[in-house]
């Protein structure tokens, strides 16, 4: 079957990245197409990607956002658009050539030949496979998923991971208009509630690589609303049990 499949990348100021990495993922050759959300970059990195969409036609969009508004709003803006254009298996992936394009297509086959409804690029399933990180930011990213799965349960490894395959089925069963987070806790609950629901979800291995170009996003905001967000996630689905949610209702 011929699955349509979208990449959302969220940006602000990539300009040093988003080309190549759009150029990276189209030259899969494997029907991906591709979706910046640009949080109005004062470098141009929206320019750079409608030079791309003259190129690539059909198969990279882009939608521009009036200022930073944040990943989790970025990445629910590019579920919805995903959802309303009938695409079959959508992805998370940062711009800055952290995660190998070429895993794109170990994930979609995860899900599409493994008959899961979610795969997660994991940096923790076979220990830790963090390349350029400093000590201090591995040991936060390693105990900050112990401490996800000691509050909640969940039993993922790489609970912070941003570099993901979802089938729709899962964006279309999680009322996306109630995730607020922005960061990490993002992330985490967008695992938690699909595990929550229900749903099949493996992780692979993969090699995380820190950014050699570009300025990273991380902030001690992001790393807060993390360590206080797991724990009324919890408190929430103990008092309000998660049920699945038709976006098209």
């Amino acid at each position: 079957m011929n699955h349509k499949k979208l990449v959302i990348i969220p940006t602000y100021n990539e300009k040093e990245n988003i080309h190549d990495i759009v150029q990276a993922i189209i030259a899969l050759h494997d029907g991906f197409e591709v979706l910046v959300i640009d949080d109005n970059s004062p470098d141009g990195t929206a320019a750079l990607v409608k030079k791309q969409q003259d190129k690539h036609p059909g198969q990279v969009h882009l939608i521009q956002r009036e200022g930073k508004l944040g990943l989790g709003t970025a990445y629910i803006t590019g579920f919805k658009y995903a959802l309303s254009h009938g695409y079959d298996y959508i992805f998370e992936m940062d711009a800055d050539f952290s995660h190998n394009p070429k895993d794109l297509i170990r994930l979609y086959r995860v899900c599409a030949e493994g008959n899961y409804d979610m795969a997660i690029g994991s940096r923790y399933i076979k220990g830790v496979n963090v390349v350029n990180w400093p000590m201090g930011r591995v040991l936060m990213s390693f105990f900050a998923s112990k401490y996800v799965q000691f509050i909640t349960g969940i039993p993922i490894k790489d609970t912070t991971a941003g570099f993901k395959c979802y089938h729709r089925s899962v964006l279309e069963a999680i009322n996306l208009d109630k995730i607020k987070f922005v960061g990490y806790a993002f992330q985490i609950e967008m695992k938690f509630r699909a595990w929550k629901l229900g749903f099949k979800i493996a992780e692979i291995p993969i090699i995380f690589t820190d950014r050699t170009r570009g300025t990273s996003k991380m902030s001690t905001h992001i790393f807060k609303e993390a360590v206080l967000g797991v724990i009324y996630m919890k408190i929430r689905s103990i008092f309000s049990p998660y049920k699945k949610f038709n976006q098209n209702e």
